[in-house]
This record gives C-alpha cells, sequence and structure tokens, in this order.
C-alpha cells in the first residue's frame, strides 16, 4: 500500500488489483496472464477492433501457458 496515498496511486493499484483477481476468476495464473499482456500489448494494432478482445481474460485465444492446470 506504499504508493496507494495519492489519488492516482489507488487508482493504479485498483486497476492491478482489478486485472489480477479477474485473470484468477478466469482460471489464469495471473503471472503468466500479465507477463503475455505485456508482450502483446506494445504490439497491438489500435486499427484492429477485435485485437483487444483477443486478450481479454475470459478470450479463448490466450495461450496454454496463461491457464492455471488442475
Amino acid at each position: 500500500w506504499l504508493f496507494a496515498n495519492t489519488p492516482r496511486g489507488a487508482r493504479a493499484s485498483a486497476i492491478t488489483y482489478s486485472i489480477i483477481e479477474t485473470a484468477k476468476e478466469n482460471g489464469l495464473n495471473p503471472f503468466q496472464y500479465l507477463s503475455y499482456l505485456f508482450e502483446k500489448l506494445p504490439n497491438l494494432n489500435p486499427k484492429d477492433s477485435n485485437a483487444l478482445d483477443q486478450l481479454l481474460p475470459w478470450s479463448d485465444s490466450l495461450p496454454p501457458v496463461c491457464r492455471v492446470n488442475k
């Protein structure tokens, strides 16, 4: 909670925790999912309307490495 002493820090923390918890709820390994996002997002084509949809936690197009093996 070190950086949550400002509104911007609290907002950043809320976004980060939301992504992580949504990944968990969708059966993803949060570390692997975030690594995948950080790899793919910089190269995302902004003109492709479906590109971002493919990176959402509930997308079937995510690689198996992002999924939790049960």
